[in-house]
């Protein structure tokens, strides 16, 4: 089985590479462990590939093909090599790397650390679904499989399910040592933190714009004639539900608005005290099971439920829903009101007394957003905070509501404002701390099962042979 393929490394890198064996929270020092063990490119015998013995860490062999294919994967994802000498340098590194995530899991399974098969087969289906999102097709897929030498995607996941599993036992066996207070805190200096942030500064990740913002969400609401048509109709399903109580879920696919289970009969699962908006909750845990509720009047519409089944501090329930009709005039007459809204804020209003009157908590908008990626904005969001000054208020802007099929209104003051850029030395000075006090606790922690441990190292990246 050959090596990862560039080509197949490269798209799909965030679900193929393992965890790195420090957490790299600064991005400075660590070095990710190998995903891949396929045999690279080696030496042959008459046309045939054969391996070398790269190292022994205690019963187990680490191969020449591992390094060989950690190497590939680190050129692919973007480690520079110029020369042999940089060749050979990443060579050595993956090869260290590759003893001590060894000691780490063999000192993790001697303290029979557990791992849960539930667990890996998650993540593994969680990196195959990333890993296939890279593809345009099935076929596609399978056939970049095949180019990384794998016989079938059956053997690739296994390979993700022992490289999670191993990835897992180093974690697992870290917080087992910590928690028996066999790995002890390491100091750093303020020397050391400057120097390490000077040698990789122009390495670190750019710092992303971010936005804070509070805000109040105005919804459209209908209009009276349109809640009194609703009523009406909702009043004559009750009718007919207690007429025919046993055809609840026939009526809910015939009449509900909410599509979210209208198609299952207006089946909302099993819920705990709280969820649902505070009318809708009230009703619902007073209920005995199969009877039919009087009709209950929510931001929403208006509801008819039913309690199917109850266990302690959960009931399982049904609902139908009719929305009253929202239109354009009612949107108009939203936004006159946010518009108005807007003034008055802007004018000294108190922020919380507004917010309190007409925000739309039904809606499930945040009050109060403290910081966020602004490039991860809402693009309606995005143009309204476009050259937006710290504390200033905008809007009011439209946002959609799906379930009304009409827009709603946002009123926003900024908050919290941070531009793109470099991060400096401040920004950056506790996690820097923090990432060399880890390297140096885990440093420590496997020269002391280096001690424990036979280790001989027998590959010479410098010379590319095996040592006798």
């Amino acid at each position: 089985m050959m090596y990862l393929s560039t080509r197949f490394a490269l798209r799909c890198a965030a679900a193929l590479a393992a965890a790195a064996l420090v957490p790299a929270s600064a991005g400075l020092h660590a070095q990710e462990a190998p995903a891949q063990k396929a045999p690279a490119k080696a030496d042959t015998v008459k046309g045939l590939p054969i391996d070398g013995i790269a190292a022994i860490v205690g019963d187990k062999v680490v191969l020449v093909s591992e390094v060989l294919s950690g190497v590939n994967q680190a050129r692919a994802r973007g480690a520079p090599v110029t020369n042999a000498k940089e060749l050979a340098k990443l060579e050595a590194d993956v090869l260290q790397q590759l003893v001590d995530v060894e000691l780490l899991v063999q000192k993790a399974e001697l303290e029979k650390v557990e791992v849960s098969d539930l667990e890996i087969q998650n993540q593994v289906d969680d990196t195959e679904r990333k890993a296939r999102s890279n593809f345009k097709s099935e076929l596609e897929f399978r056939t970049a499989l095949r180019e990384a030498g794998f016989g079938s995607i059956d053997e690739w996941r296994k390979m993700q399910a022992d490289e999670a599993r191993r990835v897992k036992l180093q974690q697992g066996i870290m917080q087992k040592l910590q928690r028996d207070g066999k790995v002890t805190a390491v100091n750093v200096s303020e020397s050391e933190i400057t120097e390490a942030y000077e040698a990789f500064k122009d390495k670190l990740p750019r710092k992303e714009a971010r936005v804070g913002m509070r805000q109040i969400v105005v919804a459209t609401r209908p209009s009276e004639a349109a809640k009194a048509k609703a009523r009406a109709k909702i009043d004559s399903i009750h009718a007919e539900l207690v007429k025919h109580p046993e055809d609840f879920e026939n009526i809910a696919k015939r009449e509900s608005m909410d599509p979210s289970n209208r198609e299952l009969g207006g089946d909302l699962g099993w819920n705990r005290r709280g969820r649902m908006v505070p009318e809708f909750d009230r009703m619902m845990f007073a209920l005995n099971p199969g009877v039919i509720s009087p009709v209950v009047e929510t931001s929403f519409g208006f509801h008819i439920i039913r309690v199917d089944r109850v266990q302690p501090a959960e009931v399982k329930a049904r609902h139908i829903l009719i929305r009253p009709s929202v239109d354009s005039t009612d949107e108009a007459r939203t936004r006159l009101l946010a518009d108005s809204i807007a003034k008055i804020w802007q004018g000294g209003g108190s922020y919380d007394s507004l917010s309190v009157k007409f925000h739309d908590d039904a809606g499930g908008e945040d009050k109060s957003i403290p910081e966020y990626p602004r490039n991860e904005l809402p693009e309606a969001y995005r143009n309204a905070l476009e050259g937006a000054k710290l504390n200033q208020i905008v809007g009011p802007f439209p946002i959609p509501d799906p379930g009304a099929g009409v827009n709603k209104f946002v009123v926003a003051q900024v908050t919290f404002l941070d531009e793109a850029g470099e991060f400096t030395y401040a920004e950056y000075r506790d996690r820097i701390r923090d990432q060399l006090a880890e390297e140096r606790k885990m440093r420590r922690l496997i020269d002391s099962l280096k001690k424990q441990t036979y280790v001989s190292v027998r590959y010479n990246p410098m010379a590319q042979v095996i040592t006798p």
